[in-house]
């Protein structure tokens, strides 16, 4: 069957954007943004998006634009061996992600119902985290993540132009509007001044005491919002032209991604910090616990949550379809099988992977350790290994593509895949490892043992 292509560039960046600009941007960067430090964790994160997850999106694009495939086929067809194989990792890894992205996700829409229905009126912290926990499992919760995977099975059914293009050119405006209003908004607060302070004025000081726990964080944070180590970019790459420019692409694309990021913190903190509530304290449950008692207690608190999980579910959804797009593109390149079964079929899988999240968040802290933590950090080292040691010239090939004046940048960037990143993502994985270990022995052996 003929390979589906982008209709347009925009059509292309907003994808990619798209996929960068979800959960990982909006839930994830503002809890994990408190419990680093603030403005700590902050620089260290902008450093690894300018030093690694940008050449990171470049060896992504090469091997997708160079193929015309999936990650399994992509490095099947460039790779032998064992490199042969090691694109399966990449639908592990998104198997994994989706199943409890889309749980979580879920959790959004019910905010944003709630508010809608009956309002944010839990202003206590206490009655907050009593509500977070009636909304994070249960038959509801279960209905609200098999809502969602229908959601996302629908556009991947539709195909890349009708379905991803069409949703994302929509999409990914509307979240950058709404955030720059919400940011707006969050500058008239009384607690704007104290937050952008914390968020804004790094101390260095932390950042040494704390390299050890911050540094993995920061490059856990990179990879998941740039939508790296998972094929994605692998996968939207391979959709691509042979006359587009790789290296202006990933550039817009990173630059999109972060300024995302960087205005939820403008977002958020204000809000938190408006009604004395401590960054992070709360870990994934942040964004739902602080921000609804938070929602409760300033003027115009219900539209501003309303407008605010409601823009997090779209961009949740913009993200979603990306990683469902990797998996449906391998049974489609691979198998044979057309679009819609397999868009189905998958759907079903990811929806019964997860069901064990809506029973229990011990499981959302086993996926997302695995996941985060090691999975898109291995996926990432493993194809910089390739790229950069294994087919450089491929890779040096592929991205001199488009480029009417970039003498030297081939070389650059192939060396900087060599040496920096190999080494930053190595210590990053090892420390990664560790910490999970950590949690599998403290908290999950602990909650096996009270069953």
């Amino acid at each position: 069957m003929a390979r589906e292509t982008w209709a347009t560039r925009a059509g292309f960046i907003l994808a990619a954007v798209g996929s960068a600009v979800g959960l990982g941007n909006i839930w994830r960067f503002p809890f994990i943004t408190g419990q680093y430090g603030g403005s700590s964790f902050l620089i260290t994160y902008l450093a690894f998006v300018a030093l690694i997850g940008f050449p990171a999106i470049l060896v992504e694009f090469a091997i997708g634009r160079r193929t015309d495939r999936n990650p399994v086929g992509a490095l099947r067809e460039l790779g032998s061996g064992v490199w042969s194989s090691a694109g399966w990792l990449f639908v592990v890894t998104g198997f994994i992600i989706l199943s409890y992205y889309s749980v979580v996700a879920g959790w959004f829409l019910r905010y944003t119902l709630i508010g809608i229905t009956e309002g944010f009126t839990v202003a206590d912290p206490a009655a907050a985290d009593a509500l977070y926990e009636s909304v994070s499992t249960g038959l509801d919760t279960l209905l609200f993540h098999a809502m969602f995977m229908l959601l996302v099975v629908g556009i991947i059914a539709a195909g890349v132009r009708r379905g991803i293009e069409l949703s994302v050119k929509v999409m990914v405006p509307a979240i950058l509007v709404l955030l720059v209003g919400l940011a707006a908004y969050g500058f008239t607060l009384d607690g704007a001044s104290a937050a952008y302070a914390y968020y804004l004025s790094p101390d260095f000081a932390t950042i040494a005491a704390n390299w050890t726990e911050i540094l993995p964080a920061a490059a856990g944070q990179a990879f998941f919002t740039l939508s790296l180590g998972m094929g994605v970019m692998i996968t939207y790459a391979s959709y691509l032209g042979e006359d587009r420019n790789l290296a202006a692409d990933a550039g817009i694309i990173a630059a999109l991604d972060t300024l995302v990021a960087v205005l939820v913190g403008f977002v958020v903190f204000p809000v938190l910090f408006s009604i004395g509530i401590e960054p992070g304290a709360g870990g994934p449950r942040t964004i739902f616990v602080s921000l609804t008692a938070a929602f409760a207690g300033i003027p115009g608190g219900r539209i501003l949550g309303v407008v605010f999980f409601g823009m997090v579910g779209i961009a949740a959804l913009s993200s979603a379809i990306s990683i469902l797009e990797v998996l449906v593109s391998y049974l489609i390149d691979e198998v044979g099988v057309a679009r819609v079964p397999a868009s189905a079929a998958l759907g079903a899988a990811v929806f019964l992977l997860g069901v064990p999240v809506t029973i229990d968040s011990i499981f959302l802290g086993l996926y997302d350790g695995l996941a985060d933590g090691i999975l898109l950090v291995l996926g990432s080292l493993l194809l910089a290994l390739f790229v950069g040691w294994v087919i450089p010239d491929v890779g040096r090939e592929e991205l001199r593509k488009g480029i009417a004046d970039g003498a030297g940048l081939d070389a650059v960037w192939i060396w900087a895949v060599r040496v920096p990143i190999l080494i930053v993502v190595v210590v990053v994985l090892y420390l990664g490892v560790v910490d999970y270990v950590g949690f599998l022995t403290g908290d999950f052996a602990g909650w096996l043992a009270a069953r």
